[in-house]
C-alpha cells in the first residue's frame, strides 16, 4: 500500500465517519484529559491533532496529518489477550503507510500526564530534526 500523503487524504476512511463522530462525543476520561490538556487548539508545539480520525480500516485516537503521528490512549480491553495481536497488526499496518504511533496506557495518561507530554514532546523534536 502506498504511504499516507495529501494525495490520498492520509488514507482517510470517510465510511468510519459516522462513527468517529460518535466516539468524538463520548471519549474516553484519558482521551478526555489528553485532549484538554496537550492537544487541542495547536497546544502542542503549534501542531494540529484531529480525535477520533479514521484511517484504513481504524479510527485513530488522535492524528497529526504533519507529524505523520498518531496518539493511542490504550484502556483496560487492550491489556486483554486476545486483543494484543489486533493491535500489533493494526500498528503494523498504520507504520507500513508511514505513521509513527505512540500508545498509552490510560492509568498513564491519567496519572503521569508530565511524561505522556515529555514522550510526545521528544517524538516531535526529533521528527524536526529528521526534516529540517
Amino acid at each position: 500500500m502506498e504511504p499516507a500523503k495529501k494525495d490520498n487524504t492520509w488514507h482517510y476512511n470517510k465510511s468510519l465517519r459516522g462513527f468517529a463522530n460518535l466516539n468524538r462525543k463520548d471519549m474516553t476520561k484519558s482521551e478526555a484529559c489528553i485532549w484538554k490538556y496537550l492537544l487541542s487548539r495547536r497546544q502542542m508545539l503549534g501542531y494540529q491533532f484531529r480525535r477520533q480520525r479514521p484511517v484504513l480500516n481504524f479510527i485513530a485516537d488522535f492524528m497529526c496529518k504533519e507529524l505523520m503521528l498518531i496518539i493511542e490512549c490504550d484502556g483496560l480491553t487492550h491489556q486483554w489477550e486476545e486483543n494484543i495481536p489486533k493491535d500489533i497488526a493494526r500498528q503494523k499496518q498504520l507504520e507500513n503507510i508511514g505513521y509513527k504511533v505512540l500508545r498509552f496506557r490510560d492509568d498513564e495518561v491519567l496519572n503521569d500526564m508530565e511524561n505522556v507530554n515529555r514522550t510526545i514532546i521528544v517524538y516531535i523534536e526529533d521528527f524536526q530534526k529528521e526534516n529540517v
